[in-house]
């Protein structure tokens, strides 16, 4: 199903780019205290997951956030306040080497890398077998929330799910990354991906590490020397055509909204998915302005962060608690 959405932009924020630089970087996040957990993995890797230090109990909230994001990500931190306050337990689950350290295997992270996030699930559900739990996902992160819901079997009893602007189709994401304004994007992003993988490679030998040398200037050429590759993909089409998460949103069985801008610079409004597309579980909430996880509500000098309200009410009544 397809619904409009209820979100209005800030007077004088209503540009996209506006809407996405202010919430990314302009922002003051909120201050949340957070503890630290490490999962060592089956493969000799491990996973940091940072959770709210109070409460103590109540239903969990996992967070995957968005390309070379952590939890002190704006976005992140902003909704673990938000978690905190209506009394549940928020969960960053950073991707490999998203988390202040490299992680320890060559391989790293992409936007349909579910295995991982099945691991941290898993885990959690045996340790606290009767505790209510839903997952957000961000950008890259809503790829792999919705490739996980739609691929896992038996379907996984979570409560609820949401995804936010997510790149659905990931060759049209990229090209639009390649085009006009979104190219700052690009370059941004790409930036903070080779200050990552240098840290990475001065700690170990990497089989793919003089293929990037150059640093290729997109994400189709960084995708298709590095990406691809290093998790198994037959270069760079394969790798869209496999972890694009629109072909597989019509399998999704556990009650989903999907927050998306139509004018996100991430993303050509070609690749948002019709309503065939879509599951019966599964609800696209379209917004006319909004940006890339931007959604800034309010007014200039006193915004909201409309996610942060919105995101919470369509978990209260699933997850069984009310609106306090």
């Amino acid at each position: 199903m397809i619904v409009e959405s209820r979100f209005r932009p800030a007077p004088g924020l209503s540009n996209p780019h506006l809407q996405t630089v202010w919430a990314s970087v302009l922002r003051r996040a909120p201050r949340v205290a957070l503890r630290r957990e490490r999962l060592e993995l089956p493969d000799g890797d491990f996973l940091d997951l940072d959770g709210t230090r109070d409460p103590d109990h109540g239903p969990i909230v996992l967070l995957m956030h968005g390309l070379e994001g952590s939890s002190a990500s704006p976005y992140a931190a902003g909704m673990l306040a938000s978690l905190q306050h209506r009394g549940w337990r928020g969960v960053v689950v950073h991707a490999r080497g998203c988390s202040g350290e490299p992680n320890r295997l060559p391989r790293g992270y992409h936007a349909g890398d579910t295995a991982d996030i099945d691991w941290v699930f898993e885990h959690l559900r045996q340790r606290e077998p009767g505790t209510p739990m839903a997952a957000i996902g961000y950008s890259l992160g809503g790829s792999v929330l919705l490739n996980w819901l739609a691929g896992a079997e038996p379907t996984p009893p979570l409560a609820a799910a949401v995804a936010v602007s997510v790149p659905f189709d990931l060759d049209v994401s990229a090209q639009r990354l390649g085009t006009g304004f979104s190219r700052l994007y690009q370059r941004h992003l790409l930036q903070r991906l080779y200050r990552s993988l240098e840290r990475k490679h001065r700690r170990m030998k990497h089989p793919l590490a003089a293929g990037i040398r150059h640093r290729p200037a997109t994400f189709r050429a960084f995708d298709d020397a590095y990406t691809g590759p290093l998790h198994g993909f037959d270069g760079v089409d394969d790798y869209y055509r496999r972890a694009s998460c629109r072909p597989k949103l019509n399998r999704i069985r556990t009650a989903t909204l999907i927050i998306q801008a139509q004018d996100d610079p991430f993303l050509d409004r070609s690749a948002l998915p019709t309503d065939m597309e879509l599951s019966p579980a599964t609800t696209l909430e379209l917004a006319r302005r909004g940006g890339h996880v931007g959604f800034v509500s309010g007014s200039f000098w006193r915004p909201r962060y409309w996610l942060e309200e919105r995101v919470p009410e369509y978990l209260a009544d699933l997850l069984g608690h009310a609106t306090p």
